[in-house]
């Protein structure tokens, strides 16, 4: 990932609901979800909704697929993935790294 994908992930997650959508997606794993089922999980109204998907899909954290009649969405993991590790490249000046007890909490840092 190169510092300009990373920024248009990081403004697309920059964003309270579509931090929610990204995370139930996560969540949701490579089943994915439709946008109805993402709507009434989240009370989101449908036409905010798909405009979050389409800038979460711009950013290249979710992918489309049709099935049918529906549309299913899923969370790239390999973009997010992509991401997590351009953020910690270069943790601790490049020496390992020792995690705490918190989840992604360095204690070399």
């Amino acid at each position: 990932m190169n510092e300009a994908q990373a920024i248009a992930a990081l403004s697309a997650l920059a964003h309270a609901q579509r931090l929610r959508v990204f995370r139930a997606l996560v969540v949701a794993g490579p089943a994915g979800l439709t946008p109805s089922a993402l709507a009434d999980a989240l009370a989101v109204a449908r036409n905010a909704l798909s405009f979050h998907l389409k800038e979460l899909a711009h950013a290249g954290l979710v992918t489309v697929e049709p099935q049918g009649r529906n549309l299913i969405y899923r969370a790239d993991f390999a973009r997010m993935n992509g991401l997590l590790g351009y953020m910690t490249e270069h943790c601790c000046q490049g020496s390992a790294c020792e995690v705490s007890n918190s989840p992604g909490a360095c204690t070399s840092c």
